[in-house]
């Protein structure tokens, strides 16, 4: 098992930045993968970004150039950084990390809002 606390949500202005943190702790599990997905409202959740233990990243295509993840493994911390925010971005972001068998655990989230 492992704690997951995001931060960093709230509302912003389209072209705005927020920065988004999340912290493991109490965790029973090594903890392998690392990332955030989002659900948007009446929509399925998707993945924004994942960084792999040995620092290789994925981004969704709709958030390439936008969005940069970054994790620091000593302190099991991950954040997102976002910039040149669009209405689209509007979302519910949930903190992930997987285990060495990719079992994957969610935070509660955390709403962003941008506004046109």
């Amino acid at each position: 098992q492992v704690q997951l606390v995001e931060s960093g949500g709230g509302l912003v202005q389209a072209g705005g930045s927020l920065r988004l943190s999340c912290a493991a702790s109490r965790s029973t599990v090594i903890i392998n993968d690392m990332g955030w997905y989002r659900q948007a409202l009446g929509k399925q959740r998707e993945l924004v970004a994942t960084i792999s233990s040995d620092g290789m990243t994925k981004y969704a295509d709709s958030v390439k150039g936008r969005f940069s993840i970054s994790r620091d493994s000593a302190k099991n911390m991950v954040s997102l950084q976002m910039n040149s925010l669009k209405p689209e971005d509007t979302a519910v972001y949930y903190c992930m990390v997987n285990d060495l068998g990719y079992y994957q655990y969610f935070g509660q989230g955390t709403q962003v809002t941008v506004s046109s």
